[in-house]
C-alpha cells in the first residue's frame, strides 16, 4: 500500500526546488483512493495478511447411521421385553392354576385307595345282620384291618415303635406317668393310648403315651 501511494505522489518540481501548486491536489486524490480501496475489502481482511479460510464443518452421515442403529436396538430390545413379559405371565397364571388344582385334588389318589376299604366294611356289616357266627365276623374285620395297615405303607405312613422304649419327646406325648417297680421300666413307654404314625421321615402324629416313673 505504501508503494502505491508513492506511484500516485510523483511531485514535479520547477527550476527553483519547489512543489508545484497541485500538490494538496495531488495528496488528496490519492488518500481518497486510498480509502475507496479500504472500502472495497472484506471487513477483517488486509492485503498484506494472507491465511486460510476456516474449514468448514462437513456433515457427515456417522451421527444419523448411529441415530438409526440406537433407534432399530431399542425397538428389539422393547419387543423382546414384550414378549418376555408376557410368556411370564402366562407361565404365573398356569403356574397358579396347577396350584389350585393340586390343593384342591391332592388328596385323590389316597380317597381312591381308601373307597375299597369302605367296600368292605359295608359288605361286613351286612353280614353282623345275618350272621351269628362270631368268628366269620371277626375274621371279616382282620381283613380289612390288613388291607388298611398295607395301603398305609404304600402312601408312605408307618407306625412309630412305642411300647417298652425310652421316652422321646421327639416322637411321644407322654399324658401320664406312673410308678413303676422295675428299675429298667423307669423313663420308658409302658402304655400306648394312641398310637403315633410317621410319613416318610416326618411324624405324622406324635403318640400319645404313659411313662414309668
Amino acid at each position: 500500500m505504501k508503494k502505491k501511494m508513492k506511484d500516485h505522489v510523483n511531485v514535479k518540481y520547477n527550476g527553483s526546488d519547489k512543489p508545484t501548486e497541485n500538490k494538496e491536489n495531488t495528496i488528496e486524490s490519492v488518500t481518497n483512493e486510498l480509502h475507496d480501496q479500504e472500502k472495497s475489502l472484506p471487513d477483517g481482511s488486509d492485503e498484506m495478511t494472507s491465511g486460510t479460510p476456516e474449514k468448514e464443518d462437513i456433515p457427515t452421515d456417522k451421527a444419523g447411521n448411529g441415530g438409526r442403529a440406537t433407534e432399530e436396538k431399542l425397538a428389539e430390545m422393547q419387543d423382546k421385553y414384550i414378549r418376555l413379559s408376557a410368556e411370564f405371565d402366562n407361565y404365573r397364571k398356569r403356574t397358579l392354576r396347577e396350584k389350585m388344582d393340586i390343593s384342591k385334588y391332592a388328596g385323590e389318589n389316597v380317597l381312591l385307595g381308601i373307597i375299597p376299604l369302605m367296600d368292605d366294611f359295608e359288605r361286613a356289616l351286612k353280614h353282623m345282620d345275618t350272621s351269628d357266627e362270631c368268628s366269620a365276623l371277626r375274621d371279616g374285620i382282620n381283613i380289612i384291618y390288613g388291607k388298611f395297615g398295607e395301603f398305609l405303607k404304600q402312601n408312605g405312613v408307618k407306625e412309630i415303635d412305642s411300647l417298652n422304649c425310652n421316652f422321646n419327646v421327639d416322637l411321644h406325648e407322654a399324658i401320664a406317668k406312673v410308678p413303676v417297680d422295675e428299675a429298667d421300666k423307669k423313663g420308658k413307654v409302658v402304655d400306648v393310648v394312641l398310637k403315633g404314625y410317621y410319613l416318610q421321615d416326618k411324624v405324622l402324629r406324635f403318640a400319645k403315651v404313659v411313662v414309668g416313673e
